[in-house]
């Protein structure tokens, strides 16, 4: 018996029968033969792959909310994926589901988030004509687009997560269904510390009745959250708050759009990050010869709308701005004497 075999005997015997067992999983898109040795479940191994991905790695230099802000200490969207992997953890070991998938769908679900947060998503919509959505562009990273045209070949319920962990559709598993709430959690949460770092809130102004339901500060509000989940979906069997802590991070999050994210402050940039990605993407369609090397090949079968909008969405923040530099502005003269 390999210690993955081993791994899975124990998950039924220590999990919820609600879980979805690794040994259970409805396999991968491509076929892949058991190795003789085998130390990790295909939850596992789908952790590891992501962890290793260019686009993971790209994810510490991409905007959360404030755009380029000055400080070390505001999030990224690496960051904000470590918090939602952390929180669905705890909310996921406490139902007795499988953790292992839940932390492969938190790490992955945002791996197709643009630069510059949300500007980025609303350029690259203007340009393509219709909705750029980073869940979706999300899953074709790992599906397409990761190890130059591969992909990751992850789980079905791995990709399933990450595509449903925004939208009309919720996940399968309860496990994606606990990465879209704890993505909830975080990001509201985080961003309102963000914010307070930045000096355009503070936690007396977040509405009296929404601190009376989930808390004055920042620990407490996701502790509320986090436990809360965690007590009514054990009564219920399934992923939800209690209508009353609901209604509360609703209000929380019209809050947040209200006062931060439309706020002068925290989107004083976006009109040019927009224009910026805008014009790098009428740049690349009029110059295809000029994309990398490695996106050459893209353009006979996925075509140059989709190859384009591949590259400018993979971009970091400071590429995209370096990129832009070097495209737009004239460079110095170098005189010799």
């Amino acid at each position: 018996m390999t210690v993955r075999e081993e791994l899975e005997r124990l998950e039924h015997r220590r999990l919820n029968p609600l879980a979805a067992f690794a040994d259970k999983s409805m396999g991968r898109p491509r076929f892949e033969p058991d190795r003789e040795v085998d130390v990790r479940t295909c939850y596992q191994r789908d952790i590891d792959r992501i962890v290793h991905s260019k686009s993971f790695r790209r994810l510490m230099h991409k905007t959360q909310v404030f755009l380029q802000p000055e400080g070390d200490h505001y999030r990224t969207r690496m960051t904000h994926t470590l918090e939602v992997m952390r929180i669905a953890s705890t909310i996921t070991r406490a139902l007795g589901l499988n953790e292992d998938l839940a932390e492969a769908v938190a790490m992955g679900h945002d791996l197709g988030h643009t630069p510059f947060g949300h500007a980025g998503e609303a350029a690259l919509s203007e340009c393509l004509g219709r909705p750029f959505r980073h869940n979706e562009q999300s899953l074709r990273v790992v599906d397409y687009l990761e190890r130059d045209g591969a992909g990751l070949n992850l789980t079905c319920e791995v990709r399933d997560g990450i595509l449903c962990h925004t939208g009309a559709k919720w996940a399968d598993t309860l496990e994606g269904q606990i990465v879209r709430r704890s993505d909830q959690i975080a990001y509201v949460n985080h961003d309102i510390d963000d914010a307070i770092r930045a000096g355009i809130l503070s936690d007396d102004d977040i509405p009296a009745a929404i601190s009376q339901v989930l808390g004055g500060s920042h620990s407490v509000r996701i502790n509320t959250l986090v436990t809360d989940c965690i007590q009514v979906s054990r009564e219920a069997g399934a992923v939800c708050l209690s209508p009353a802590v609901e209604q509360a991070l609703k209000d929380l999050r019209e809050f947040m759009f209200a006062r931060v994210y439309r706020n002068p402050v925290a989107k004083g940039q976006e009109q040019k990050a927009r224009e910026m990605l805008k014009r790098l993407y009428e740049y690349y369609m009029n110059h295809p010869e000029e994309l990398p090397a490695d996106f050459q090949p893209q353009l006979s079968f996925g075509g140059m709308e989709q190859t384009v909008c591949d590259y400018i969405a993979g971009m970091t923040d400071n590429y995209a701005v370096d990129k832009y530099t070097e495209i737009f502005i004239p460079s110095g003269w170098n005189v010799r004497g």
